[in-house]
């Protein structure tokens, strides 16, 4: 997801690497299992010209995402939190828009959540390479690695540039060799920001991708444990994204999501 704010330095934590989720990607591109078979030429203008295809295809689902963020202790144990639940969905004359089922409940102690956040989890998190941002990434295929029983190629995504006010990916890329689908998206938003109101920092995270409708592999979890280092101090945090419930929206649809609490 996207950065946070640590207020000052009343906090000193010891460095802990997370879930193992993101073990670095120089780390991911050791482990790849060798360099053949190549991927097709021009898989990834083909998977960005899908993801064009598939972010209009999203803009006509309702869907349910719950948010959850947790602040660290050195040992692991929570001591601050944030959670929401919202659906994504129509209105009666089919815009758009979003309507919160649960929260927000804020109980965090040190850090606040900025627009930055929420930004990344509509723009970054879960991550589409399409069309349009192809051209600010530098590509590199680094092999063939199974994901959750997929054997994937594997392709390196570095920006080649973030001007102001950009939002982009640093991280890794898995496509499904049967079926051409972006199967799972690890990494980090960059850039950090450091600034004289306060430090605005990124964690890694990992986006899994999941068929839905037989037709698009659509975002159903990110998540994320990792230690950011504020000039106040290190302070650990994880968090989960869930994205359920997904539905494509007709005139004669009906949204109806089951299973909220009051």
């Amino acid at each position: 997801m996207g950065g946070f704010r640590y207020p000052g330095n009343e906090l000193r934590v010891e460095l802990r690497l997370g879930l193992g989720l993101l073990l670095g990607l120089s780390g991911f591109a050791d482990g790849i299992q060798g360099q053949t078979p190549a991927p097709p030429r021009d898989l990834i203008r083909q998977v960005a010209a899908h993801g064009s295809l598939f972010e209009k295809e999203l803009g006509h689902y309702t869907y349910r995402q719950t948010f959850q963020f947790f602040e660290l202790d050195k040992k692991g144990l929570t001591r601050g939190h944030y959670k929401e639940t919202r659906d994504i969905l129509f209105t009666p004359a089919g815009e758009r828009t979003e309507e919160f089922v649960r929260g927000p409940v804020n109980a965090l102690l040190y850090m606040r959540l900025t627009d930055e956040d929420f930004r990344d989890l509509r723009d970054v998190q879960p991550f589409v390479l399409n069309e349009d941002n192809l051209w600010n990434y530098e590509v590199a295929y680094k092999g063939i690695e199974p994901v959750d029983g997929e054997a994937c190629y594997v392709y390196r995504l570095k920006p080649r540039q973030v001007l102001d006010g950009q939002r982009l990916l640093d991280g890794m890329m898995w496509v499904s060799r049967e079926h051409l689908q972006v199967v799972r998206v690890a990494g980090q938003p960059v850039p950090q920001i450091y600034s004289e109101s306060g430090d605005n920092l990124f964690p890694h995270f990992t986006t899994i991708y999941r068929p839905v409708d037989g037709k698009f592999w659509f975002p159903v979890k990110t998540v994320a444990d990792d230690t950011l280092g504020f000039r106040g101090g290190l302070q650990r945090v994880r968090y989960m994204i869930d994205f359920e419930s997904y539905k494509r929206f007709t005139a004669e649809s009906s949204i109806q999501f089951e299973g909220v609490e009051p």
